[in-house]
């Protein structure tokens, strides 16, 4: 009589069908947690010191030189500053590698910042991990914020009363403009194209950097963790468009604080999001297996 087989162990995860791509399991979390990643973000920009504020210091003056040099060229201004807060995300690589070095009880110097940004890839893993990842997703980071600008100006220009042309003409024509409604269309559509480039990105790049995935499974795995948690993440979209206003409107001085913050919390909203343990980990090449 023949024997039946025998069941594989019930600890081992199923075989990926051909051609499918591994994402990690996402986890469901309260309404308020995004309340925590700040207060935990918080922490860590406090034990970052120096390093963690120096990326808040370096974009905000970089923000104060855009402001003298074209402070009077209303769609250069608001493309540089739309461009990055798109590529933010990018920008904060090593406020995550940061955060990954506290949680881990490792030290943060600048040579974690340094290798961080010029080695992290360099590994035998590098071609199957996604080589330059982190670099071909702020590209396209990139290019989705400059479409925004593109899409935004020609609006403006063809609904506007008057010509637009220094941020005052914005806010007397658009923003103030009596009996039009060029501004809520103009924010409407805004959000339109953000919000998938925030799903998109909410998670993309702390995975990217903590694990050896592609950009496609990054992008994916942020995708699953919004419409899990629906509700939360919006509110975390809102708490981060907040904040940067907060940051802009205090004449770029509230960003040395604002933007290690927000950089920090988004390492822990990965953290409370992703259950990491079945991708292999992305390790520096000293470290690397």
């Amino acid at each position: 009589m023949p024997h039946s087989p025998v069941p594989p162990p019930a600890s081992l995860p199923p075989p990926l069908a051909p051609g499918a791509l591994a994402l990690p399991a996402i986890r469901s979390i309260g309404l308020a947690q995004p309340f925590g990643w700040l207060a935990r973000g918080a922490r860590d920009m406090r034990r970052g010191g120096w390093l963690s504020l120096a990326h808040g210091v370096v974009p905000a003056a970089f923000g104060g030189l855009l402001v003298a040099l074209a402070g009077h060229h209303f769609w250069l201004l608001a493309g540089a500053f739309s461009g990055f807060l798109v590529v933010a995300p990018v920008l904060a690589t090593s406020l995550y590698a940061i955060s990954r070095a506290i949680e881990r009880g490792e030290p943060v110097n600048l040579q974690l910042i340094i290798k961080t940004w010029t080695r992290w890839q360099y590994s035998r893993y590098a071609v199957s991990g996604g080589y330059w990842s982190l670099v071909r997703f702020g590209l396209l980071l990139a290019l989705a914020g400059t479409g925004w600008v593109l899409t935004s100006a020609a609006l403006i220009t063809l609904l506007a009363v008057q010509p637009v042309n220094t941020p005052m003409d914005f806010l007397r024509h658009v923003v103030l403009a009596p009996g039009h409604h060029v501004f809520e269309l103009w924010l409407t559509l805004g959000g339109l194209l953000a919000a998938p480039i925030f799903a998109s990105s909410v998670i993309a790049m702390p995975l990217l950097l903590d694990r050896r995935v592609d950009v496609l499974q990054a992008v994916l795995a942020s995708w699953q963790a919004v419409l899990t948690n629906p509700a939360a993440l919006a509110l975390w979209a809102a708490l981060i468009m907040g904040l940067s206003l907060l940051g802009l409107a205090t004449l770029l001085l509230g960003l040395v604080v604002v933007l290690p913050l927000l950089g920090h919390a988004s390492w822990h909203a990965y953290r409370d999001l992703v259950e990491p343990g079945t991708l292999p980990e992305r390790l520096p090449p000293e470290d690397a297996a």
